[in-house]
């Protein structure tokens, strides 16, 4: 469609998860228009991230050390191990305030529609965890959908085998959402889900 370059970008933006072919080209157009310090700016961000970040040795959290900010903070409970699907889901909980323990990211859900599997996912380094560690419980925080739930349900079953406490986040309502709007699984959930006042 464009001209070498042009198209280059717009085909590698369009790479990216979330980008369709119309946001790829809004993108290209608009970094063709930016001042060529912003450009280097982005482009030294991207290679900076692939040169100086990896993945913590205990947690599978992203990190520019060999254990990540949360694993190195002595007062985190150990004691409590929260297991979330990815990296980004390490930071909805932090900006919570409400969890004090440890992360452990599994790089994903179980999907067999996509092909991933459990042998896919950080579950053996969580093993290992759990027979080095003095763990408690594990909460598991996995998204609300199909593939979350399917992997929250492995993790129970494997886990409950090793004398550890389960527990699942809970789900129902978003505040300030309207009954009327939600649908029957969050409403069934949220009333099986109540609690004392």
């Amino acid at each position: 469609m464009y001209e070498g370059p042009v198209q280059d970008l717009v085909e590698e933006l369009g790479r990216l998860p979330g980008v369709g072919p119309k946001s790829a080209q809004r993108l290209a157009f608009h970094l063709l228009t930016v001042d060529s310090a912003d450009a280097e700016r982005l482009a030294a961000s991207i290679l900076a991230v692939k040169e100086r970040v990896r993945f913590c040795v205990r947690c599978c959290n992203v990190s520019e050390f060999d254990e990540c900010r949360v694993c190195r903070d002595p007062r985190r409970d150990p004691r409590v191990l929260c297991v979330v699907e990815e990296p980004r889901d390490v930071v909805a909980l932090e900006r919570t305030g409400e969890f004090r323990g440890r992360y452990h990211v599994l790089g994903g859900a179980i999907s067999p529609i996509d092909g991933v599997g459990p042998d896919d996912l950080n579950i053996k380094p969580l093993l290992a965890r759990l027979a080095d560690e003095d763990v408690a419980e594990v909460v598991l925080a996995t998204n609300p959908n199909v593939e979350g739930e399917a992997t929250a349900s492995y993790l129970g079953r494997l886990l409950k085998t090793l004398g550890v406490r389960v527990s699942r986040i809970a789900s129902g309502l978003p505040v300030g959402g309207d009954l009327e709007y939600a649908d029957e699984v969050t409403l069934g959930r949220a009333f099986a889900g109540r609690r004392e006042v």
